[in-house]
């Protein structure tokens, strides 16, 4: 069962997220706390970032496309992504 709450942090709302009692926190709402969205934009243009998404999904996703990721990938770091 999932359940969502919310947390105030230096007065920013972080939703967690509770799944077969593990809690997530959203890294969207603290990306959008330091930055706005620039700052999200920005840390999803990183390669690394990218590869680290990449094996987190191959890990923890069944559905995952590798073939369309490695399309994804390949274009991280261009100017043009």
């Amino acid at each position: 069962m999932v359940k969502n709450k919310t947390i105030i942090v230096k007065d920013t709302p972080v939703t967690i997220t509770n799944i077969n009692d593990s809690d997530y926190i959203s890294l969207t709402d603290m990306m959008k706390a330091k930055d706005g969205d620039f700052f999200f934009s920005n840390w999803l243009r990183n390669r690394n970032t990218i590869e680290f998404l990449g094996i987190w999904e191959k890990l923890n996703n069944p559905e995952f496309n590798c073939v369309e990721f490695d399309i994804i990938k390949s274009q991280a770091g261009l100017n043009s992504y």
